[in-house]
Formats: structure tokens, sequence, C-alpha cells
């Protein structure tokens, strides 16, 4: 890996060391300049969840993903940094608080002077990495997040009461995760499936492109913009998120 063009793209220097303050940097960078999307689903492109295929996606052509892309290529820096990680498969709690299979959700352990949860794919989350020992809850820019038991050694993610993710304690490696997203891509099921999102935090907010609405919410007030043109569409994922596009995403 070039890990210089990946620092690059985060507009990062290498870190001197492999500790909790670098983690917290690399992590709030990445979720700053690297979109949470799902375009490569509308545009016909594969979903290859192969390192080098990664690394050209999000850091030579400066795209985005969703999170076995994002936290796939992310767990390959950290790695290349010197840092001690780990996949983990996650089920994600859907409406009613019912669990999404396995493999829902990949997220990264780091071991440091305790373990840690780093996670740079799964939309809106923590801004920076949360102490996965903790038992009390832990506030973050973006909620208060707490680690609930869960059974089979499983543990529950919650975010401001709400659960988000089951992790299971298993490692993985991340071909283990190819055959679900496959199924996200493609399945008629999947939500990724259901029309094209792109979206970046903001200074005060959040900003996403679902369609052809442009939707930027600061301070907790959402203001919802319908664009008119193909080609507004693609001037927005430019101006917004620094993605080049040759055509639109494909729309239901």
């Amino acid at each position: 890996m070039d890990v210089a063009a990946y620092l690059d793209r985060l507009g990062l220097d290498r870190p001197a060391t492999a500790d909790v303050t670098a983690l917290r940097m690399l992590q709030e960078r990445h979720l700053a300049v690297v979109p949470f999307e799902n375009l490569s689903i509308h545009l016909g492109e594969p979903i290859v969840l192969d390192t080098e295929a990664l690394f050209d996606k999000i850091v030579r052509r400066r795209r985005g993903g969703f999170c076995y892309e994002l936290n796939g290529l992310f767990a390959a820096l950290l790695r290349e940094l010197g840092f001690d990680v780990s996949l983990k498969s996650a089920k994600v709690f859907g409406p009613g608080g019912a669990l999404g299979p396995p493999f829902d959700h990949a997220a990264i352990r780091v071991e440091l002077d305790e373990p840690w949860l780093a996670d740079v794919g799964f939309g809106r989350f923590s801004r920076f990495p949360l102490r996965l020992s903790a038992t009390e809850a832990q506030a973050d820019p973006d909620g208060e997040f707490l680690f609930l038991d869960a059974p089979y050694g499983d543990v529950d993610v919650l975010r401001d009461g709400e659960p988000q993710y089951r992790i299971e304690p298993r490692t993985r490696a991340l071909d283990e995760f190819v055959p679900t997203a496959f199924w996200q891509a493609t399945s008629p099921d999947s939500h990724f499936t259901r029309g094209p999102t792109c979206s970046l935090p903001g200074k005060h907010g959040r900003v996403t492109l679902t369609g052809d609405k442009l939707i930027v919410t600061t301070h907790g007030v959402r203001e919802e913009t319908g664009l008119s043109s193909d080609q507004a569409i693609l001037d927005t994922y430019r101006k917004e998120f620094g993605i080049e596009l040759t055509r639109v995403p494909e729309r239901p």
C-alpha cells in the first residue's frame, strides 16, 4: 500500500506513534473526507473486497464506499501504521429491534492500552474511536455510546439509547464478508439497492445526496433541495463530496 498517498487523501502526515491520539485523528479525518456511499451499486460497478481494488477506488479515484470497503481499507492502513487491528462481523439492528444477518456490517477492533472500536463505515456513528471495555456511557460529538453484553460473548453498541449493531468476538478476514456484500449490492431486499446515496458529516451537521435530493442538516435543522437535472446532480457530487462521475447513478 502507498501509505503516503492514503494519508494525503486524508490530509494528514504520518503519525509518529501508533497510539490513541493517532487513532482518533485518523478516524476523524477519514469520516470527514471519505464519503459513505453506495454509488457503485447504481453505476453497475462490482464491489471488490480486495485491498488493491479498494485502494484504487478510495484513494486513487477519490471515491467512498460502504462498510466492507471503508473499514476494510482503513483496517489495512492502520496495520501499515503499526496498529494491531482485527475485523469483526456485526449484525445491524433494524426497525423494531430486529437483528440483521451475520456479516451485515464490518467493524474494526484496535488493541492498544485497551481494546478500541474504530468505525468509518457505518454512516452516522461516533466521530472518535470508542473504548470497548468501558462499562459506562461514552460521550462523543455525534452521540452518547454504550456497550452492553449480549449472548455468546457478543457486544451490543447503543447510540443515544438506540441499539446500532451487535459485534461478535471472532476475528474475520475481509474475504469472509464477500457473500453478504454481494447480497447487499444485488438483493431487492437490501436497502442499498433502493437508490443511490452519498453522505459526509458537515461542520455543524451532515450533507447527503439521495437520488436527486440534496439534504443538508445544520444544528439539527433539515433542508431538502430537489436537483432538476443530471448535470446538477453531477455538479453536486463534485462540489459536496469531491466525487467526479461521468454519468448519474441509476435511480429507481
